[in-house]
């Protein structure tokens, strides 16, 4: 019985001895990884923390912009200018206004609105500085119709230019040359042009 206890003995303490080891061992392993493991993510952390709240500040008000682009509606004497609301992606008001002008110039796509700007119009410059929109278009703007076309066009330019502000001063260029007497009729043009002074000066 003595021995069978001896060898019991020695059994257990064997036993005792490799699952010691076994502990020290995955105990170390744990340590290492413990202090390896904060130096990976904690760089990013802060870096992650930061970035992901000015993402939205940078891309979200130019990702989308809501520009109104004007259309005359005929009326029982004459027209009035109608406003089109369309969202536009862009992340500058210049950029803004270049894709709002670029429908407009397109033409009405349906409904009763219409245009008096002539086709084929093109949009050769587009610059917006401090309180002042520059229009530059092509010489086909100053084709065709009388004096209520003539006048309706410049309102839908005005208009449009002024979307993003409503007080905004209007430069508007044909072929790089300020515009100051259009069509036959010879409307002249009193620039810069705003909401207020279209208005008061060229009543449709």
């Amino acid at each position: 019985m003595n021995d069978q206890q001896r060898t019991n003995r020695n059994v257990s303490s064997g036993v005792i001895a490799a699952v010691s080891a076994a502990v020290v061992a995955v105990s170390g392993g744990v340590a290492w990884l413990t202090s390896q493991t904060p130096d990976t993510p904690t760089p990013g952390n802060p870096s992650q923390s930061i970035r992901q709240p000015q993402q939205p500040l940078t891309a979200q008000p130019g990702n989308e912009q809501t520009a109104n682009i004007y259309w005359l509606k005929p009326t029982e004497k004459s027209f009035e200018l109608v406003p089109q609301p369309v969202k536009i992606a862009a992340a500058q008001p210049n950029q803004t206004l270049e894709a709002a002008f670029q429908t407009l110039l397109a033409g009405p796509t349906e409904g009763t609105d219409s245009t008096t700007i002539p086709q084929g119009t093109k949009l050769l410059g587009m610059k917006v500085e401090n309180n002042e929109v520059h229009v530059n278009l092509s010489e086909d703007f100053t084709s065709g119709g009388g004096s209520s076309s003539m006048v309706g066009r410049v309102g839908q330019v005005v208009y449009t230019a002024t979307t993003l502000n409503p007080n905004a001063k209007v430069y508007i260029e044909v072929n790089g040359k300020p515009l100051e007497v259009l069509g036959g009729e010879g409307v002249e043009i009193q620039q810069p042009l705003t909401r207020k002074s279209f208005d008061e000066n060229y009543p449709l």
